[in-house]
């Protein structure tokens, strides 16, 4: 199961008349644990923000799935809602739960968190949607998990055919 946490970024950035501001931007992390979401900021940053950034906070996120279109680049906080059958006394349960996906705006948005959950068995309704102050996502990709290996006498296990 994937774990996001919502990680605070502060950097100095240079505004249009050329002097810096200190501002605090909002990234969201695909990780395993506080230390992996840091490491996976501080590599994916790096490269990104000229200078220094501090990582001033994270903290795991209510938020169970992302849906990303490419043609917009602004994140809305959608919670959507419904109703399930509990198991031991058989009453119906009230379920809430908060995706984010990208759009233009928040009718946009409605229609394509509409659109992502279509496949869903119970359904569902979507009584809120809000731009979320969140800048950039950052999903698990297995190849940062390889280089995050320590290095030295480590290799990975040999397997034979012959056995």
């Amino acid at each position: 199961m994937r774990t996001w946490f919502l990680c605070k970024v502060k950097y100095a950035k240079e505004t249009e008349e050329g002097l810096l501001k200190s501002i605090s931007e909002q990234y969201l992390v695909d990780a395993v644990s506080f230390t992996e979401a840091e490491a996976i900021l501080y590599d994916r940053l790096g490269s990104q923000i000229r200078g220094d950034f501090q990582v001033t906070g994270i903290s795991k996120s209510n938020i169970v799935d992302v849906f990303f279109y490419e043609d917009a680049d602004v994140w809305h906080k959608c919670k959507v809602t419904y109703l399930i059958a509990d198991a031991d006394s058989g009453k119906e349960k009230k379920v809430t739960q908060y995706m984010i996906v990208t759009a233009e705006d928040v009718k946009q948005a409605y229609d394509r968190i509409q659109e992502s959950l279509s496949n869903m068995l119970v359904s569902f309704r979507v009584p809120d949607i809000t731009e979320s102050p969140i800048i950039e996502v950052f999903p698990f990709e297995k190849d940062e998990v390889a280089e995050q290996l320590p290095p030295g006498n480590f290799r990975p296990l040999e397997t034979s055919d012959e056995e």
